[in-house]
């Protein structure tokens, strides 16, 4: 009977670990997908200016050098650009991902497709640059809030997992 209440609470007490672990790990992955994406888009400008090469085809490319968040993005887009125009697509590929970013970054990125296909080159990279400036922002901020509570989840998880099993000694 001790073995089985024991197993039990030291599952407990792993499992809020685990929890709190997850948790702190979202913070990482915020800035790592924000950083991804902020390279992303200096691929895109760089082929727009220098290949002219369509859309679709430049999505699919910059997809190929990202990792699976970001990279299911640019293909998702690529995908409904050949039913939905551009921004359509981009807008529908960001709401549809499924990434770490909060409400605030990907309303940055929705902006980005406002324009996208449907000015000249120029206009297109400009929206680039000022993406990748609100980008480097939020980057700014997602850094400081892993800072602050990447930590805190953890400690909270050992803490909180401690605490069951106390009360259930």
């Amino acid at each position: 009977m001790i073995m089985i209440k024991g197993t039990l609470l030291l599952t407990i007490f792993l499992g809020c670990m685990y929890i709190g672990r997850i948790l702190s790990n979202q913070y990482k992955s915020r800035v790592e997908e924000l950083q991804e994406m902020k390279k992303s888009f200096l691929g895109l400008e760089t082929k727009m200016k220098y290949t002219y090469e369509i859309l679709p085809e430049i999505f699919i490319e910059i997809s190929k050098g990202l990792r699976n968040n970001i990279s299911k993005i640019f293909e998702n887009a690529s995908l409904y650009m050949q039913e939905k125009n551009a921004k359509e697509a981009w807008i529908k590929a960001i709401e549809t991902s499924s990434t770490c970013m909060t409400k605030e970054d990907l309303e940055i990125l929705k902006g980005f497709g406002k324009l996208l296909g449907k000015t000249d080159i120029e206009g297109q990279v400009g929206q680039i640059e000022l993406t990748n400036q609100f980008l480097e922002v939020q980057i700014e901020k997602a850094q400081k809030e892993r800072v602050k509570n990447e930590k805190l989840y953890k400690t909270l998880g050992t803490v909180f997992g401690l605490a069951i099993v106390i009360l259930l000694i």
